[in-house]
């Protein structure tokens, strides 16, 4: 690819040739896409301007494991699958559009992604080594050496995030430490979103919710911490450029207009993070409800005027104008059930909503609350994000426990897991009235209930998946399609009816999740992190 370029603003005559009304489309067809590029693969989704799901196309990629507590990409992935999906759903608009009728124009393009996940690129934007993801725990050692360092009530006051292997700063400073001749080449730290930003369009930028995730960003002020770069030694230039979430990044590259046999240039919005903008789609954009972004872990996005001064509360910028939102993340509650479901119900590989998954849920449906005493860790992901030492357990196991037993348990011991992190933003003076599920696992219907009795709050799934719909809404703001946030909600949130907690059941449960909170602080279940006494070759 191309050299990298320097921003340029959005010209005013695109942004009016790609603007619609704010309360019809100029003519039917009209589309806008949403490009996520996610922990499992990259995914493609076209939506009408009612946020209405048209069609979607998906790209797998692996993670490598190289060792304990290890989780790597190859970041051109990323970028090749990001692309094939895009060109796939162009492709298939194309096909749909009659005889009589062009394919249906394309108003813009919205970005997002896993978060916060990195990767070294040269100026070229080639990558320099493989990208290291969100749960990569080896930067333990750097992490705790920057909270030394600075204090947990300055950086959580400066940044909003405590220091945790987690952010992108540990994993930088890692490298620097084990991979010199990498940082020699003065290489762009680019995040998936970021890469794909910069394959569309030529442009190197990022938004302030990825940004967040760095530990290298002033919260409150808005802006790249000169504090946190100097005092780490890192160099400014080494960052893309700050735009705002709704902004236009730029137009799509001229070559992929003609391989995509576009009839014009189609601006890209820089998008969001993908918990942040689940909340916009979700239609979380005032305190009261909070977002579950259930995938292959869950992000929990409350909405606060202000950042909460409990240090284990994370804070981003909202993708809109003005409020922040708080972040509490569990690593693996999608990719435990997946595990299981992989393990013990068939088809391997399986989402929700096919067979495998359709069986689980059913099965489980059918075993009484509680799991016959059977209680799970679902930590599968060598530590968690605030604790890598952490690992997995079931306890209470017998012989004439069956599959239907473990699918219940671990759908109650990830509720539980979601209920710490709720009861903590409670605590921390959030307002919580309800949770709103969203994502591919939001159509298991008998996890949404489980959660619903465990947290004692009304559950509502977002149909759909609320990451995607969220960005596609901000490309409308971005391009004028949408005249603000209120109208994007109105045309294009739909919340299903609520799913009420049983309160029979709270007395049983709140038994289960004190049991539950008993065995997370246990020693049995605790290994040594290994990023902590690793060097770069693991050993």
């Amino acid at each position: 690819m191309g050299g990298i370029a320097a921003r340029t603003p959005y010209r005013a005559a695109a942004a009016a040739a790609s603007s619609g009304s704010a309360a019809a489309s100029r003519y039917p067809g009209e589309v806008i896409l949403a490009v996520d590029v996610g922990t499992s693969g990259a995914r493609a989704v076209a939506f009408d301007l009612e946020g209405r799901r048209l069609l979607e196309a998906r790209r797998s990629y692996p993670i490598s494991s190289p060792q304990p507590g290890w989780a790597e990409q190859d970041a051109r992935l990323w970028r090749s699958a990001a692309l094939a999906a895009l060109g796939e759903v162009v492709r298939r608009l194309g096909a749909a559009a009659d005889s009589a009728h062009a394919a249906p124009p394309i108003l813009a393009i919205g970005l997002t992604g896993q978060c916060p996940s990195v990767v070294p690129v040269d100026r070229n934007g080639e990558p320099l080594g493989p990208g290291l993801m969100y749960r990569d725990n080896r930067a333990t050692l750097e992490a705790a050496q920057i909270r030394e360092r600075f204090g947990d009530g300055p950086i959580h006051e400066l940044t909003g995030h405590l220091p945790a292997a987690f952010h992108v700063a540990p994993k930088l400073m890692w490298l620097r430490r084990h991979r010199p001749e990498m940082w020699a080449r003065n290489p762009l730290f680019l995040q998936p979103r970021d890469v794909a930003a910069l394959a569309l369009t030529g442009e190197a930028a990022t938004d302030g919710t990825h940004a967040a995730a760095t530990l290298l960003y002033d919260l409150r002020a808005g802006h790249w911490s000169a504090e946190m770069l100097r005092d780490l030694d890192l160099d400014p230039a080494s960052l893309p450029a700050l735009l705002p979430s709704s902004a236009v990044v730029g137009e799509l590259r001229p070559s992929l207009v003609r391989r995509l046999g576009l009839p014009g240039p189609v601006p890209v919005v820089l998008g969001g993070a993908d918990s942040q903008a689940c909340a916009l789609g979700a239609g979380v954009v005032a305190p009261g409800p909070v977002s579950e972004m259930a995938g292959s872990s869950t992000c929990l996005n409350a909405v606060v005027p202000e950042p909460l001064a409990e240090n284990l509360i994370t804070h981003y910028p909202h993708v809109i104008p003005g409020p922040f939102t708080t972040e509490t993340g569990i690593n693996t509650t999608g990719a435990a059930v997946g595990w299981l479901s992989d393990l013990l119900y068939g088809r391997r590989g399986g989402r929700a909503g096919g067979a495998d998954y359709v069986t689980l849920d059913a099965e489980a449906a059918a075993v009484p609350p509680g799991a016959d005493g059977v209680l799970a860790l679902p930590v599968l992901g060598d530590g968690e994000r605030t604790d890598a030492d952490l690992r997995a357990a079931f306890t209470g196991l017998s012989s004439r426990h069956g599959r239907a037993v473990l699918a219940r348990a671990i759908l109650e011991g990830t509720s539980f897991a979601i209920r710490s992190q709720l009861e903590l933003l409670r605590d921390a003076g959030a307002r919580v009235t309800e949770l709103r599920v969203s994502g591919g696992d939001s159509r298991l219907g008998t996890w949404n209930r489980i959660k619903a009795d465990v947290t004692g709050l009304p559950v509502r799934t977002i149909p759909g998946d609320a990451a995607t719909t969220g960005v596609a809404m901000l490309a409308g703001l971005g391009v004028g399609v949408y005249s603000d946030v209120a109208d994007a909600i109105a045309r294009c949130v739909r919340p299903d009816p609520p799913i009420e907690p049983n309160g029979r059941l709270r007395e049983q449960y709140d038994e289960a999740y004190r049991n539950y909170a008993a065995l997370a602080l246990s020693d049995v279940v605790r290994r040594p992190s290994a990023g902590s006494s690793q060097n770069g070759d693991g050993k």
